[in-house]
Order: C-alpha cells, then sequence, then structure tokens
C-alpha cells in the first residue's frame, strides 16, 4: 500500500533490506516552529536541535506555563501563545496537534506566513486534513502533510526523545495541487530528522493506518473495558501487554477515530468476521479450525516481530 515514491525514499517492498539513503540537499532551517509540544512535538524539536536541521525552535501551544517548562528542558528555544505571531517569523511550522485542529490551525497560520513558507503536520489521520487544505491556502504558502508512524502511549514532551524518529518510516501524503518542491522540502525534513520515508495518497494512508494502528488501539480499549473489578489482581503480564496503548489519550484518539470513520468502520468490519470465525470454531469445538486460525495468526504476528 505503500505508493508513489519519491526520489531518495524507500521502495515499499524493500524497506526492510535496503540502506537508508541519503536525503537531498537540505538547506537550515532559520526559525522551526511547532505547534503543540507534546511527545511528537517535543521529540521534532529535541531531533531538530541535535541534529542542525533548524538554528532556532519556537514551541506553540495554549499553556504558556508548560511551554515554559519545555523552554527550562531545553528542548525549545522560544515559547508562544500566539500561532499567528510565531507563522509570521517562521520558515517552516509542524502541526502537531489532535487532528480535528488541524486544518484550522494551518488555515490561520496561513493566512499570516511569508511567500515561500513550507506546513506539515504529524497528524495520524490525513484525509481529513489534507483534502480540506488542498485549495485556499494563500500564494506562496504550501502545506504538505506528513505522519511520523512512531510514538507510545506516554503523553507530554516530559518523554520526548530526539531519537524517537531514528529507523521509523514517516509518510508523506501530497495531494495533486502540492507542487514537487514542496514534498521534496518536507521528504528531506523528515529524513534529516532520522525517518526512512514513504509517499502515499492521503486515502492510502488512512487505510493503511486504520489497520495497523487505529484498530488496534480500539481493540485494547475494548479489552481494558471488559476487565471487572475483581479479576483486576489476575490481570498479568498477558493482559498488560495487550491492552498497554488503551493508555493512550482519550481526546485524541477519539479524533482519530472520528476523522479516519469510513477506514475504522471497514477495519473494525473485517476484525468482527475475524472474531465470528474464532467464535464459530470454539462453539463448535472444533480443534482443527482453531489451531489454523491460531497458526495463520502467529505467522502474521512473527513477519511483523521480523521486519
Amino acid at each position: 500500500m505503500l505508493e508513489n515514491l519519491s526520489s531518495g525514499t524507500y521502495n515499499a517492498g524493500a524497506m526492510s533490506q535496503l540502506p537508508v539513503p541519503d536525503p537531498p540537499e537540505f538547506e537550515t532551517i532559520e526559525r522551526l516552529a511547532v505547534v503543540g509540544v507534546g511527545l511528537i512535538g517535543g521529540s521534532i524539536a529535541l531531533a531538530a536541535r541535535a541534529r542542525g536541521v533548524a538554528r532556532s525552535v519556537v514551541g506553540v501551544g495554549r499553556k504558556l506555563a508548560r511551554l515554559e517548562e519545555a523552554h527550562c528542558r531545553g528542548i525549545i528555544d522560544e515559547a508562544s501563545t500566539d500561532l499567528t505571531a510565531a507563522a509570521r517569523r517562521a520558515d517552516v511550522l509542524v502541526f502537531c496537534t489532535p487532528v480535528d485542529r488541524i486544518a484550522e490551525g494551518v488555515r490561520a497560520a496561513a493566512a499570516v506566513c511569508r511567500a515561500g513558507t513550507l506546513i506539515t503536520d504529524a497528524g495520524s489521520v490525513k484525509g481529513c486534513i489534507c483534502r480540506v487544505l488542498e485549495k485556499g491556502l494563500p500564494p506562496g504558502v504550501e502545506f504538505a502533510g506528513s505522519h511520523p508512524v512512531a510514538g507510545s502511549e506516554k503523553q507530554g514532551f516530559e518523554f520526548a526523545d530526539a531519537r524517537l524518529f531514528e529507523n521509523r518510516v514517516c509518510v508523506v501524503t501530497p495531494v495533486e495541487s502540492t507542487s514537487r518542491e514542496a514534498v521534496a522540502r518536507v521528504c528531506a525534513f523528515w529524513q534529516k530528522l532520522g525517518a526512512s520515508v514513504v509517499e502515499m495518497s492521503p486515502e492510502a494512508h488512512d487505510a493503511a493506518l486504520a489497520q495497523t494502528s487505529h484498530l488496534p488501539h480500539l481493540v485494547a480499549a475494548a479489552l481494558a473495558a471488559t476487565l471487572s473489578p475483581e479479576n483486576r489482581p489476575f490481570a498479568a503480564s498477558g493482559f498488560r501487554d495487550t491492552t498497554r496503548i488503551a493508555s493512550g489519550d482519550s481526546e485524541l484518539w477519539s479524533a482519530i477515530f472520528l476523522g479516519n470513520r469510513e477506514q475504522m468502520l471497514a477495519s473494525l468490519s473485517r476484525y468482527e468476521a475475524s472474531l465470528a470465525r474464532f467464535r464459530q470454531a470454539i462453539e463448535q469445538k472444533d480443534s482443527t479450525a482453531l489451531k489454523e486460525l491460531l497458526k495463520a495468526a502467529k505467522m502474521n504476528r512473527e513477519s511483523v516481530a521480523n521486519g
């Protein structure tokens, strides 16, 4: 499902075999604005500073006290609660806010950006962002969507890591109106942060992530919700490992589920069909069918674990 690769990016069928390519010519960013300084935004800021990707990083958010703490920790160089003021001075902006706020924030920032400013994001859903922003931005200001497939159930810049994107995939999701220059600049940005880059349509991205990220989170949450209080003492490592990602932020994940509604429902239907096969095998006491289902699942899991 990884398609339409740009120069210097991976071939999807051989991602684990190919060496990381050298990024294209990259000009150091004078002022990078990171909008939303949490785990991902904080990691972008740290990586950009550590790798010399940006000379100055401005952290933009709603809570000044939190931003000042991030500044004190050396994650950002400046703190601002004024998006438009930061956008006027920025050369590149990366939006790391919840997915239901990104398009609105990009439009507000783009309205005051200088010509030549590049805007991207780190949202886990792309169709509801990239298609909304396909038209209507000021001349000379471009948006090219992206999504680094990295992170954890942890929240906040306290867990930010300058190496978070190393050897991880970042998906860049241009639309028909996105210039190849903007795509190349976004690809180079993520490669300089340590990621390998693939290029997909927003729709292909959303279909893939619904199956590999969004559905697993929903399943973990549903499983965690079934645990009765009296059985909590017996929930050992198997239960904890399986439900770990259910600790994610509820506001963030509800926005992701609804933003990727169509693909989530399609993935849920496939999952429900798989559950039905397991249920039928158990109801019918069909050990042969049950073993085959478990073997197929084991093979799929090991293929992922082994890269």
